[in-house]
């Protein structure tokens, strides 16, 4: 296969990309922003950086002196700032080269953290809803400085042009967009209104909004954050804090949280929940970056257990993403992360110590968050481990009114295990607490970190049937033939038989059988179907080695009295394998398809016995 000849370039000549602007903007609006809506944030802090840069040009005016300005009458979008302005210079620099920001300027590059934006790409965004962009500006950098208007459109092309200062009164920019049909959606006044206030209704600038009826321009961000204002009394303050809360994420907080971290210049609150999340479920956090929205969905500055609280922060130091989406994951993040969650364990102290009602209200909704944290934090486990809520065979109850009764705690490794024993447990007067859900049995382990005078131990099948009570030696001789075929019955399913007398007298059968006893003995199976000669041999040795599960029979219950006394040996069979199946159910675990063949096989024979005696 033979290729055309191509010409071919000097060694070592250099050639520029080719960049096609409309596939850099489908790009974008795919893949960098989640929607068009991003254009009016990525003017609005365009505007913001240039008033941070006027401000630095001149120190001694006020705060207010310099704002920003919207404009939409549905025919056109305009923001006009009292920024630091652009040259004729600056505008072939930074508008007209991909990826190149004034904020990375050499005179700026050191003052890069009074700046939202650092990536010089913003602009780009308005092609998301308009074909042309108009750029009018003057330097404030230069007295006297001419006006520079700039079109970019998108294909790729752009002009500039020199006008006479009186262009443009006073040093600024403005920017206009000529929506396209398909944007009305986000150009519409109201829509730009809204937006706005979205974005930026935390900005320490004056933003007003004009709708172009003739009508006075309204302030999009009226009053200073919530936690910046002053308050006639601390409940005044607690009470605005929740109200603002509320306004934000459409609950009224069980309580609120002052955030406060001056090394990063952070502020803001955490609500807390008022109702339990499912485990695991992160909520998205409100983080604004010196005043603009950043996301609304910000998982990251907050741990994975502090899923009971969302907040909404403004920071200076934390740094975007490219997208200004989201949070670039370094070392200040991590910090800032460490330190809220030191908050949150804070709150979580003082209600303990002096919010008794709150502490139960929050423990009451959110305790698993509370167990993730105690497993790992030992302060928080001493302080609240007495009064988190457990399933115990007591009931419901927290650990420090368990132990005050129960000396030894035996905890169980599941659920399951606990919903087998639980009934006949509480009757011998045993303290067993469920040790299934997430964290409970770690937990329950470090009792006596907090509680030397009581001891724990895991619930094996050794413990409970020490509990119950041997029956005569008459009764079991009676019954040895019956037991003899009910083992016979089960041994398809490693189970043992034995006869006891124990409370309560309803239960007909308890099935003995943990989750890793079964495992166990489901391994050793599959190695015996999967090895034969020698190996064959010695498993089959080994398997008496194997934990067996253990029906034990209730001879205070009528009904296996009435059973053991059976003396035909298949309706004997029958009635073991009945009530295995029926112990089986009680236990609550999955069952597998040769327990439920088998119930279904046992329910069947029982019925045609009992209708073959009435005929």
């Amino acid at each position: 296969m033979t290729l055309p000849d191509t010409p071919l370039s000097p060694a070592g000549t250099d050639r520029t990309f080719q960049v096609d602007l409309r596939g850099l903007v489908d790009l974008l609006s795919h893949h960098l922003y989640s929607s068009p809506r991003v254009y009016l944030r990525e003017l609005l802090q365009n505007a913001v950086d240039a008033l941070t840069a006027r401000h630095g040009l001149e120190p001694a005016a006020p705060a207010d002196a310099f704002g920003i300005r919207l404009y939409a009458d549905g025919s056109a979008v305009r923001v006009e700032d009292d920024g630091v302005g652009l040259t004729e210079a600056d505008v072939h620099t930074f508008l007209a080269t991909i990826g190149r920001s004034s904020k990375r300027a050499e005179k700026i590059a050191e003052q890069r953290g009074d700046f939202i934006g650092q990536f010089g790409i913003g602009l780009l965004s308005c092609f998301l809803v308009a074909d042309e962009i108009h750029v009018l500006s003057r330097s404030a950098r230069t007295p006297d400085a001419p006006a520079v208007e700039w079109r970019g459109r998108g294909d790729g092309s752009y002009t500039v042009r020199t006008l006479p200062a009186s262009a443009r009164s006073r040093p600024g920019t403005t920017v206009t967009l000529t929506p396209r049909a398909d944007a009305g959606e986000w150009t519409r006044p109201a829509q730009v209104h809204a937006l706005a206030r979205h974005f930026g209704s935390l900005l320490r600038h004056p933003v007003t909004f004009d709708d172009g009826t003739g009508g006075p321009g309204v302030s999009v961000n009226p009053e200073p954050a919530p936690w910046a204002r002053t308050y006639s009394t601390p409940g005044a303050r607690s009470r605005a804090l929740a109200a603002y809360g509320e306004e934000v994420f459409g609950f009224t907080p069980l309580d609120t949280i002052e955030l406060d971290l001056p090394a990063v210049g952070l502020k803001g609150i955490a609500c807390v929940l008022p109702e339990a999340v499912p485990a695991g479920r992160r909520h998205g956090h409100r983080v604004h970056v010196k005043g603009m929205l950043l996301s609304e969905q910000a998982e990251e500055i907050l741990p994975e257990w502090a899923f009971f609280v969302r907040c909404v922060v403004d920071a200076e130091s934390l740094r975007p993403t490219a997208s200004r989406e989201s949070l670039y994951e370094d070392d200040t993040l991590a910090a800032v992360r460490d330190a809220l969650a030191e908050r949150l364990r804070a709150w979580i102290a003082r209600a303990a110590a002096s919010d008794p009602d709150l502490l139960a209200r929050f423990l009451q909704a959110h305790h698993l968050a509370v167990k993730s944290l105690a497993v790992h934090d030992d302060e928080i486990l001493r302080m609240l481990l007495p009064w988190l809520p457990f399933e115990t065979t007591d009931g419901h109850s927290t650990l420090d009114e368990f132990a005050r009764t129960h000396r030894t705690v035996l905890v169980t490794s599941s659920v399951e295990e606990f919903r087998q024993v639980a009934a006949i447990a509480s009757a011998a007067g045993l303290g067993v607490v469920n040790g299934g859900y997430t964290y409970d049995r770690q937990l329950v382990h470090r009792l006596p970190e907090i509680r030397p005078e009581v001891s724990v131990a895991d619930l094996d099948p050794a413990t409970l049937t020490a509990h119950l009570d041997p029956v005569d030696r008459e009764t079991e001789l009676a019954a040895a033939a019956y037991l003899a075929l009910a083992r016979d019955a089960l041994a398809v399913f490693d189970c043992d038989v034995a006869l006891r007398t124990f409370q309560p007298a309803s239960a007909p059968a308890l099935l003995v059988d943990g989750r890793e006893a079964r495992h166990e003995r489901t391994r050793s199976q599959l190695a015996r179907e999967q090895e034969g000669g020698l190996w064959g041999d010695i498993l089959g040795a080994l398997r008496q080695e194997a934990p067996r599960a253990q029906l034990i029979l209730n001879q205070l219950n009528p009904l296996v009295r009435t059973a053991v006394a059976i003396d035909e040996p298949e309706l004997a069979r029958t009635s073991a394998e009945a009530l295995y199946g029926q112990a089986a159910l009680l236990s609550r675990r999955p069952l597998r398809p040769a327990e439920s063949s088998l119930i279904n096989r046992s329910f069947l024979d029982l019925l045609a016995h009992a209708l073959r005696k009435d005929s």
